[in-house]
């Protein structure tokens, strides 16, 4: 291939990049957009505040104690001087490519008793946690728990060989817990 004068080799490579520039345009919705959003710095998940539940507020009942209130609620997050009859609990939470959501549950006294509960409306504990979907993907959970022919197989699988000519403990009786566990290492 010949060489090209050097004005006319700067017109192809300038129309090459501006087509290079004029395709990558197209593509921001697409595959752009998503190497973008993978390049910008992390930004810190930020959760102010008391979560408070459906299920908590509607445990709340007319003429109950601060203690009792305080107990279902937890410590409010804002107290006044100018207002002691009154408790704030406010939530925040600030994520990532998610609204940010704002709750504010305000509880007020006579008489240091509960008269009256005013905010806006809970979601429930399991609502609430599907709002808490991420977008990653973490595979299936396994399961936590063991059925008693799995720990048994797993006991004579691992049981040391010191262990094993002994005279076995006596089974504690039905539905007590054992008083003595299994070492957690084999002993050599």
């Amino acid at each position: 291939m010949p060489a090209m004068p050097l004005p006319q080799r700067h017109r192809v490579l300038a129309a090459a990049a501006f087509l290079a520039a004029l395709t990558g345009c197209s593509t921001v919705d697409g595959y752009s957009r998503s190497l973008v959003n993978t390049l910008t710095p992390y930004k810190v998940e930020v959760v102010q505040g008391n979560f408070i539940s459906r299920e908590q507020v509607e445990a709340l009942q007319k003429g109950m104690s601060r203690e009792q209130v305080r107990n279902i609620l937890g410590t409010p997050l804002v107290t006044s001087l100018f207002h002691g009859d009154r408790w704030d609990y406010v939530f925040t939470l600030k994520r990532r490519g998610v609204d940010e959501q704002k709750r504010h549950l305000a509880v007020f006294f006579k008489d240091d008793l509960m008269d009256r509960v005013e905010g806006d409306p809970m979601p429930s504990e399991s609502e609430f946690v599907t709002t808490l979907d991420n977008k990653r993907k973490l595979g299936k959970v396994p399961r936590l728990e063991a059925t008693e022919a799995e720990l048994r197989a797993f006991q004579s699988k691992n049981q040391p060989a010191a262990t094993a000519s002994a005279a076995p403990a006596p089974a504690p009786a039905a539905g007590t817990p054992p008083t003595s566990y299994p070492p957690l290492e084999s002993v050599r």
